[in-house]
């Protein structure tokens, strides 16, 4: 399954897609929640390797408001829930991810995101 996490990690690769490559926009999604156990070591551990701005669009694009703008200094227990919640628990089943600069799109069937290039958009 897509997570927020997963997305957050991803860019285009298409040959000559080499700058605002990211984030993927998420188009025509359908969403799926699935409990997971809270975990706030692992979710402040992560934290440092995601891209703020990036992860609150995303939020915004699934129907969740519950991440600030601007990414706090200090993160309170309340903050840490929401962080678990929208990296782990929403999943993306259907739709698809489309680079901002080339267009490519990067369907998701299944909850599983097809990040294959044919041969000529290889690098």
């Amino acid at each position: 399954m897509v997570r927020l996490i997963t997305h957050n990690l991803l860019a285009c690769h298409v040959k000559g897609c080499t700058s605002n490559n990211f984030p993927l926009a998420l188009k025509d999604i359908q969403i799926e929640l699935q409990e997971a156990e809270f975990n706030p070591e692992f979710v402040t551990n992560i934290l440092p390797r995601l891209e703020w701005s990036a992860l609150v669009d995303a939020t915004r694009q699934v129907g969740d408001t519950s991440l600030p703008p601007e990414q706090p200094e200090m993160m309170d227990d309340d903050l840490l829930r929401n962080l678990h919640h929208v990296l782990l628990e929403i999943h993306i089943v259907e739709g698809a991810m489309i680079c901002p600069n080339c267009k490519h799109v990067y369907p998701i069937s299944n909850g599983i995101p097809n990040m294959l290039l044919a041969e000529h958009e290889i690098g």
